[in-house]
């Protein structure tokens, strides 16, 4: 987080029915969730530039609708933080050192994007899911919220993505053993 932490306080102290400590354990959190959240996004802007191949078309346009999805996330999520008085990440090095997320080297092929995007949104669910917890335990609903509303977005992805993977439907493969 951001070397600034607590200095708005200082000018005018939050009082919105939420401790300080446990104000600062959601944010602190919700920082995790920025940082994979924005770095999943540059992958998928990434990987809407540089996609290839047969499915190039269908990618492009789902890639360019999740990465929009996920740029509009970032300002909620770093709202979130600031309501709750704390600065928030807004570079890269913070965001390197906050993510999960792994950054690759290379331009992957069109189905490892897809598995990597997989493995982004699961690894992103799993940060937001980590702070759900902290935040009910603190009663502040608007972070659980807005946890819940991420952690759907970021599963239903995760499937999408993951279904563009399989060979066949589970029918029809039922079907060509029958």
């Amino acid at each position: 987080m951001s070397s600034n932490v607590g200095a708005e306080a200082k000018a005018m102290p939050v009082n919105i029915g939420i401790e300080e400590t446990d104000r600062r354990e959601i944010a602190e959190g919700l920082s995790r969730l920025l940082a994979d959240n924005f770095t999943l996004y540059l992958k998928t802007h990434n990987f809407h530039w540089n996609v290839t191949g047969p499915m190039f078309q269908t990618l492009h346009i789902m890639f360019e609708a999740q990465y929009n999805e996920l740029w509009t996330a970032n300002d909620l999520i770093a709202e979130r933080i600031r309501a709750l008085g704390v600065f928030a990440p807004g570079n890269y090095k913070e965001f390197a050192q906050l993510t999960s997320l792994n950054v690759e080297d290379a331009v992957p092929t069109a189905n490892e994007m897809i598995r990597l995007l997989v493995e982004g949104h699961e690894t992103t669910a799993r940060t937001a899911r980590s702070v759900i917890s902290v935040a009910e335990k603190a009663n502040d609903a608007p972070t659980a919220d807005l946890l819940t509303e991420r952690l759907q977005i970021h599963e239903k992805t995760a499937w999408m993505l993951r279904s563009l993977l399989a060979e066949e439907s589970p029918a029809a493969a039922t079907a060509q053993k029958a």
